[in-house]
């Protein structure tokens, strides 16, 4: 599932969505990912 997929599911929008693509789903859980940059405030 890439973002434009996440996006049409989760109501959350930059800076807020904290996931880039699902790799796994399986039942109730969900296996992402989030692609870190050196730009994000977190880093």
């Amino acid at each position: 599932m890439d973002s434009e997929q996440i996006m049409q599911i989760l109501p959350h929008r930059y800076p807020f969505l904290m996931v880039d693509r699902v790799t796994r789903i399986e039942g109730n859980e969900i296996t992402a990912e989030k692609n870190v940059t050196i730009n994000e405030p977190f880093f």
